[in-house]
């Protein structure tokens, strides 16, 4: 929303006084006066006029080391979630981007911010999203080259995109995908005979999970983090 029409929706003001008070200096955007009627205004920009505050909603971008046992979920009757972990005056305010099941452990993302999470998530972006993965029996030599080319996967009757496989013991591997379906990671492993047995989310898009948080360990993410993907943070 531009900053003419954002004056005059939360105040009493017209759009011709808005553009005279804009033009006059008596509006601040994060604590400058802005005098641009065309300013973008997003829901985490303070805006004030004179002294009154129209905005001022802080934005927040955690990064969580998910351990296993913990449900990707804002609560649950029955397991742990992922919200316990996170100070209790945020919870209120987060939702999780990119979930990852029970079992599973690594990189979680935490924001109040909806359309970055959206981007954070969404497929058309073919961000890459990195796991270390365990499976039950060693990986046969053509699994690479199967993951490659996509995996089948049914009901759905569709492809996979293609993946990319690191052999990094027989039966561990790092595997790096470009979607999200449901159980991906495992019905591709299934598909070629395996079983996943260890899932551990190392990465999305640009954000790697930081080595110095142990299991159970949030962080803040860094400007440089957010603005990996959404360009206007």
């Amino acid at each position: 929303m531009r900053l003419e029409r954002f004056i005059s929706k939360h105040t009493e003001h017209s759009h011709k006084t808005a553009r005279l008070l804009v033009a006059s200096g008596r509006v601040c955007v994060e604590g400058e006066v802005c005098r641009n009627l065309k300013q973008e205004i997003h829901q985490f920009h303070s805006v004030s006029l004179d002294d009154q505050v129209l905005q001022h909603r802080q934005a927040h971008y955690l990064m969580l080391h998910k351990p296993s046992g913990y449900l990707s979920a804002t609560s649950d009757p029955v397991h742990p979630t992922v919200m316990e972990l996170i100070a209790p005056e945020l919870r209120p305010h987060l939702h999780i981007g990119g979930r990852l099941d029970r079992a599973s452990s690594g990189l979680l993302i935490l924001t109040n911010d909806g359309l970055w999470s959206r981007q954070l998530t969404d497929p058309q972006r073919k961000s890459p999203k990195v796991y270390r993965v365990t499976t039950a029996y060693p990986i046969c030599p053509d699994t690479p080259d199967r993951f490659a080319r996509g995996i089948d996967l049914k009901p759905e009757n569709l492809t996979t995109s293609p993946a990319d496989l690191e052999l990094l013991a027989p039966n561990e591997v790092r595997l790096t995908i470009y979607e999200g379906r449901y159980h991906q990671i495992k019905r591709m492993f299934a598909a070629v005979g395996n079983r996943v047995i260890r899932l551990h989310r190392e990465q999305m898009g640009a954000i790697n999970l930081d080595p110095t948080l142990a299991p159970g360990g949030s962080r803040s993410l860094t400007q440089h983090e957010i603005a990996s993907i959404s360009p206007r943070l």
